[in-house]
C-alpha cells in the first residue's frame, strides 16, 4: 500500500488530531486516513446552484435607502 508523508505539521494541529484519535479510539494514522477519505469524498459543488440561491438572498429590500445621511440624522436623534 502506498504511503504518505506530511512534513512541518504544526504542533496545534497535531495535537488535535491525536486528540481526535483517542475518542475515536483509533490510531493517529487511521484517524488521518479516516479525514483525508471524508475530504476527498465531499458532495461536488454545483456553482450554478450555489450562485441562483445567493442571488434569491440578494434581492433588494424595498422602503427606504439607508444612506449615511438618513444614518446620522437618526443616530442624532438618540433612542427613544
Amino acid at each position: 500500500m502506498p504511503s504518505l508523508t506530511i512534513k512541518n505539521v504544526p504542533a496545534s494541529i497535531l495535537e488535535r488530531l491525536k486528540a481526535q484519535a483517542a475518542s475515536h479510539r483509533r490510531s493517529l494514522n487511521l484517524e488521518v486516513i479516516t479525514c483525508l477519505e471524508a475530504m476527498t469524498h465531499s458532495v461536488p459543488l454545483d456553482s450554478e446552484a450555489l450562485l441562483a440561491r445567493v442571488r434569491t438572498l440578494r434581492v433588494k429590500p424595498s422602503g427606504p435607502s439607508l444612506t449615511d445621511r438618513v444614518l446620522t440624522r437618526l443616530k442624532s436623534r438618540g433612542r427613544p
